[in-house]
């Protein structure tokens, strides 16, 4: 999300806050904006999403199919920053208004809604699904909408108003496959497995473990399934019947859970590491819970939530306000920095005079260095055909911390991946 993921003090966020502006929780559009850009009032230039009084952001989520529990933490989040940004005084004297919508996963749903709501949009904040934002990829890039996708698959790079956070799901499995031969005596000539998606998501992934036991002399096993499958029994038995001594995870939360579930059940007591979108919480309330907790790791650019971190701190006692027993998860972490991105953008914008869609996007490229006290390492905007960062943690499932995860290694770049080459975008 956050594809998750960078360091300064609370300070600054709160400053930013009384800065700045962003806004309501409401899931409601208004008229559309101008077709191009023009000046308003204040001297500002403005677009398509913006008026005198408002800027309109929308998030395009996923509240109804396999990642609706994620899709309800980000957009909680995202509301929760942009309400307290609007009684802050708004962005650029602009009250921040928020269009939601639910596309369950589903990229023609997708692309119906971009389709719909794109007329008064001047951001996104968050788009759900690698295989949603691929399809609508050239499009976004024409219509110049700064998107941070919530997914980060090497092809979502190239365009310059499509930002995906952190690191790729490469560069973490290379990150992954690292940390297994120094911290769980995987050696040369040894096998692992890696059970991934099919699509986007997996293939990505695919080409960070494929490269990284090509360099360490490891044996790859591969297993790839749908979305749809849910039973991992027989991707066990055949990395049982490999003999692989760890196994990396690209796939989503049910699928992660079948397998170590299955796999301790059957005596294949080995390591896994999944990728960011392989674990949530949730998880640790369901029988595969001892098995995740015994040796499951997750390769993520961003800090959990459960991170010492004073920002994160305030996040979690005003989210908690707000959404009383609502779980804490990857989600709100990931949800909270995509908005401070496009919140930072609006304000640089506004101080170049330019909330024009391009405005917003030059003002976010201009960036190269960006951190807001969320742990990690500062990342690059000014680049995007390569990832914004190469480092990524290393978090273990906790059931006692907050979040459910914390960190077991902090956030490393592997000589592996400075010297990897992110496949060129399609």
């Amino acid at each position: 999300m956050s594809r998750n993921r960078t360091a300064a003090l609370a300070a600054l966020v709160a400053l930013g806050l009384a800065a700045t502006a962003c806004a309501s929780g409401k899931a409601t559009g208004g008229d559309s904006a101008p077709a191009t850009a023009a000046a308003g009032g204040d001297g500002v230039k403005i677009g398509p999403g913006v008026t005198a009084d408002t800027i309109g952001l929308s998030l395009l989520t996923d509240l109804t199919g396999p990642y609706a529990s994620l899709g309800k933490s980000l957009t909680q989040a995202q509301q929760l920053y942009f309400e307290q940004v609007n009684q802050a005084g708004g962005i650029c004297g602009r009250k921040i208004e928020t269009i939601v919508r639910d596309h369950g996963y589903d990229a023609q749903k997708a692309m119906a809604s971009y389709a719909e709501v794109a007329p008064k949009t001047a951001a996104i904040p968050q788009f759900i699904g690698s295989p949603m934002v691929t399809a609508l990829k050239d499009k976004i890039t024409t219509d110049k909408i700064l998107t941070i996708p919530m997914a980060w698959a090497t092809g979502l790079l190239g365009s310059e108003a499509i930002q995906v956070t952190g690191t790729t799901y490469d560069i973490d499995m290379v990150n992954g496959v690292d940390f297994l031969t120094k911290e769980k005596g995987i050696k040369a000539g040894d096998k692992i497995g890696h059970l991934y998606f099919e699509g986007d998501y997996g293939e990505s992934a695919l080409a960070g473990s494929k490269y990284a036991s090509e360099k360490l002399g490891l044996s790859l096993v591969e297993q790839k399934i749908k979305a749809t499958d849910q039973d991992m029994t027989a991707q066990v038995a055949a990395f049982k019947k490999a003999g692989v001594k760890a196994v990396l995870v690209s796939v989503g939360p049910r699928q992660a859970a079948s397998l170590v579930g299955v796999a301790l059940a059957g005596g294949m007591d080995v390591p896994f590491v999944g990728s960011n979108s392989a674990y949530s919480p949730q998880l640790l309330d369901t029988p595969a819970a001892p098995a995740l907790l015994k040796d499951f790791y997750y390769v993520t650019a961003g800090a959990p939530i459960s991170a010492p971190l004073p920002a994160y701190q305030k996040l979690i006692t005003d989210y908690q306000a707000k959404y009383a027993g609502q779980p804490l998860d990857s989600g709100v972490a990931a949800g909270w920095t995509a908005a401070i991105i496009v919140g930072d953008a609006l304000r640089k914008a506004c101080e170049a005079k330019d909330l024009s869609r391009a405005g917003i996007v030059a003002a976010h490229r201009g960036q190269k260095a960006w951190e807001a006290g969320l742990g990690g390492v500062p990342m690059d905007f000014s680049v995007f055909d390569q990832p914004a960062s190469r480092s990524s943690y290393i978090v273990k499932p906790d059931k006692k911390a907050v979040g459910g995860a914390t960190i077991f290694k902090e956030a490393a770049v592997s000589d592996l991946a400075k010297e990897y080459s992110v496949p060129p975008a399609g």
